[in-house]
């Protein structure tokens, strides 16, 4: 039996294609390529293709006894959703629904869905679970969309979910094997260390007018392992309670939404301060316009997940995460 990783080319779906494999998990991986990179792929079972093929994925279906499936495929920008919100539907949401229409089709009754804080839009934090969901932008509603889906699949086809809302993911793999790699990067941490490294002038910083301390967007940041542990624990739980739980008549499948953070805020100024810290390096700004459908304030609750599996994060410090990106950002080539 094997896992079947979805978007496992990408930053989080290559640490947790690594995760699973340090587990002893037989994984398999598909991702398109348009924003994975291939030297990040680490399972021997890799298909290149859209998860839209459906003749690509149905060779990969009857290949593999997949027992459960962790769902990264996924476009990510937020400026992008909102510049072209159908282009993010498109994939996100269209992409998911093939997923689950081939989980109907092929017996597969796990799923763990990478949500996102972005379903949460302005909601006063520490954000909880029960919190209202109004999007502010493109991106947070496909994710959202996709959790209503998954609902209602779950209710006629017994599938069994569970979606994980997490905030800002941040950090590298501590044996630096892989990391935050992309054509063009859109994330704070890993602009502000190209920025220590000399690979570009300065940073942007998108706002300084937000109702914060000072101004700039206040994230909860979590590293991206202990992202990967919480998938697991997620997966784990539902394969262990689907074989105790005798199936109701209404054929209703278990459902699980968890929140992922640290619990704590930084702003856009403080993690220049750690980066420069870490690094030893200045950190050239430069204030711009505010991008459109940022909220100024997302921190987590974290507590539902902590109590319910148990999960524990192993990085709680800012620079710690901060260092792991570091090392792993000074050997990119």
């Amino acid at each position: 039996m094997s896992i079947l990783v979805t978007g496992g080319a990408g930053y989080i779906g290559s640490h947790m294609v690594l995760h699973l494999l340090e587990k002893g998990y037989e994984v398999v991986v598909v991702d398109d390529l348009s924003t994975g990179n291939k030297e990040a792929v680490l399972a021997n079972k890799f298909y290149q293709t859209d998860i839209k093929d459906e003749k690509a994925m149905a060779k990969l279906f009857k290949e593999n006894e997949i027992e459960g499936i962790i769902h990264f495929a996924a476009y990510s920008l937020v400026g992008e959703s909102m510049a072209h919100p159908l282009k993010y539907y498109e994939n996100n949401v269209a992409g998911t629904l093939q997923i689950l229409k081939y989980m109907d089709m092929y017996g597969i009754n796990n799923i763990v869905f990478s949500s996102s804080a972005a379903v949460y839009g302005e909601s006063p934090s520490p954000i909880k679970e029960t919190a209202d969901t109004f999007p502010t932008n493109a991106y947070g509603e496909t994710k959202l969309a996709v959790e209503r889906m998954l609902k209602w699949a779950s209710k006629a086809y017994g599938i069994n979910y569970a979606a994980l809302r997490y905030f800002n993911a941040a950090g590298s793999h501590v044996s630096g094997r892989i990391g935050e790699k992309r054509a063009v990067e859109t994330h704070l941490i890993p602009i502000a260390l190209d920025v220590a490294l000399g690979k570009i002038d300065k940073l942007l910083v998108f706002g300084d007018d937000y109702d914060t301390f000072d101004g700039t967007c206040i994230r909860d940041y979590i590293h991206v392992s202990d992202l990967a542990t919480a998938h697991l624990l997620a997966l784990e739980k539902m394969i262990n309670d689907s074989i105790n739980l005798e199936r109701k008549s209404e054929n209703s499948g278990i459902s699980m939404i968890y929140n992922l953070g640290s619990e704590k805020g930084f702003s856009v100024n403080q993690i220049i301060d750690a980066v420069k810290h870490v690094t030893g390096a200045d950190i050239k700004t430069e204030i711009t316009k505010r991008r459109q459908g940022d909220p100024a304030v997302l921190i987590a609750s974290s507590e539902k997940i902590k109590k319910e599996l148990g999960w524990v994060p192993e990085f709680t410090d800012i620079e710690d995460i901060i260092a792991t990106a570091w090392e792993f950002r000074k050997k990119m080539r």
